[in-house]
């Protein structure tokens, strides 16, 4: 994109302290991992968090994604985990994973992870279990979270939402269009 993605607008709000706000409003603490330029994304956001740094970024998603769980409080019950480049979520889609459902599913006493569906296509963020920090972390540099999600399958429930927030993950110039109307 030629910019951090943290730093695009969306709305009134850059990326990362949307989202920010969002999680802040339902869990703590919130946990930005950072990457390249993270000393300037440090700088323009406006939203108390704690920042991490990933040293080793270049390795991938994986690597930011465990930097992040090794700074878990010991106590975390579970975690939802996002990617920054998802900021049309809506409160009502997180509200909806940290409850869950009783729906009188197996998965509904048992259940490890939980995955946002809208019109059948899932989407971030996703919410995990405490159960599986040991697993995320245990990922090789090459491996992906959703070999983890895939292996707890039984015990992973998804849920339909009426987000499409959920699927708007930003990775271009013309997906940022899409999102805003604007252009970079």
């Amino acid at each position: 994109m030629g910019f951090p993605k943290a730093l695009l607008r969306y709305r009134d709000e850059t990326f990362l302290d949307t989202l920010i706000g969002l999680f802040a409003a339902r869990c703590q603490p919130v946990i930005v991992v950072l990457g390249a330029q993270s000393d300037l994304i440090r700088e323009h956001t406006l939203r108390p968090a704690s920042f991490v740094i990933n040293a080793d970024y270049q390795r991938g998603q994986t690597s930011s994604m465990q930097c992040g769980l090794r700074a878990l409080p010991p106590g975390a019950e579970s975690v939802l985990f996002t990617l920054v480049d998802h900021p049309a979520v809506t409160g009502d889609t997180l509200d909806a994973l940290l409850r869950g459902r009783s729906c009188g599913s197996a998965c509904a006493t048992s259940c490890l992870v939980r995955v946002p569906r809208y019109q059948g296509r899932r989407g971030h963020p996703i919410w995990f279990s405490r159960e599986l920090i040991a697993e995320f972390l245990g990922l090789p540099d090459n491996g992906a979270a959703r070999e983890i999600v895939r292996g707890h399958s039984a015990q992973t429930e998804f849920l339909d939402v009426d987000d499409p927030g959920i699927l708007a993950d930003i990775d271009d110039p013309a997906a940022y269009g899409r999102l805003t109307g604007a252009l970079l």
